[in-house]
């Protein structure tokens, strides 16, 4: 499948070199770290064939060489500057609307699948916070092993109240955190700050006053600092009349420079989740547009 949206590669700003935690020394996994996925989640042990539940016959995409200093399991994000997201139909969902776990499949622009990620919540916090849930994503590579944990705690969803705003933390591998990413309050627009490790602010990420995908994406611009560059975008991709009306599942476009650094790159694909979450995660009876 080709990228629906193609792109040339987003350059960073005039004597932009990547991120510069990039050439820091990666930490140790903790303890007990075997990369294994958790207990009840698909682990298919040939890269070659699909996840379960996943479509059948998407190939995936070959593992590269790990570089010097990066996490293991996002080697391969130095070799893309493009990330697809799509989120699987649970027809149980589209039904009855009793809320199922979400699962993506993360591909890259030529559509070979990179990583496939699945929910981690019980089902009364699913259906009785909704889309303000909490929760725990894991991201699984080719061969099953957890390489990418999102965790979401439960915060304020209000603009009118500054503080417990949304965030999420990016770990790779489970337990070691590489970046998080906080909203920023703001009267009007959504905003958010993508942080490294040491929660230092390294980009921003800003979204229209009304986010609404309505026959067109819905675009978040990744800006620098100061706002004058822009590094990559989070895009909301329309997905047909139908399948917008009837169920709450999303595509998304993420696009970034090569040469950012793979953290940054998985900070972003935390951004795209926690974005989902917040603004597009809606059931038939909720759809509404989101006005910040």
């Amino acid at each position: 499948m080709n990228d629906p949206h193609p792109g040339t590669q987003l350059p960073g700003p005039p004597g932009y070199t990547g991120y510069p935690g990039a050439q820091a020394g990666y930490p140790v996994p903790p303890a007990g770290y075997s990369g294994a996925g958790p207990v009840g989640f698909p682990v298919p042990y040939q890269p070659v064939t699909s996840q379960p539940g996943a479509p059948a016959g998407v190939p995936w995409m070959p593992a590269p060489s790990p570089p010097l200093n990066c996490p293991p399991g996002l080697e391969y994000l130095t070799q893309i500057d493009q990330l697809l997201i799509h989120q699987q139909i649970e027809l149980l969902e589209v039904l009855t609307g009793f809320e199922t776990c979400n699962k993506y499949e993360i591909k890259n622009s030529l559509g070979q699948r990179i990583y496939f990620a699945a929910e981690d919540t019980d089902c009364c916090t699913r259906n009785c916070c909704g889309p303000s849930r909490p929760f725990t994503m894991r991201i699984l590579d080719n061969m099953g092993r957890e390489v990418i944990t999102l965790e979401r705690p439960l915060r304020c969803t209000s603009c009118c109240f500054p503080c417990c705003l949304q965030e999420i933390e990016i770990q790779a591998p489970p337990g070691v955190p590489v970046g998080y990413v906080t909203q920023t309050w703001h009267p009007c627009l959504p905003k958010f700050t993508l942080q490294n490790e040491r929660r230092e602010d390294v980009l921003r990420l800003t979204g229209p006053c009304i986010v609404c995908s309505c026959c067109a994406d819905v675009d978040f611009e990744i800006k620098s600092l100061d706002d004058k560059y822009v590094v990559g975008k989070i895009s909301k991709q329309w997905t047909g009349l139908v399948r917008e009306l009837f169920t709450d599942v999303d595509n998304f476009g993420i696009q970034f420079p090569l040469d950012l650094d793979v953290k940054m790159k998985a900070v972003m694909l935390g951004a795209c989740f926690l974005i989902d979450f917040m603004f597009f995660e809606m059931t038939r009876s909720e759809q509404r547009a989101g006005v910040w």
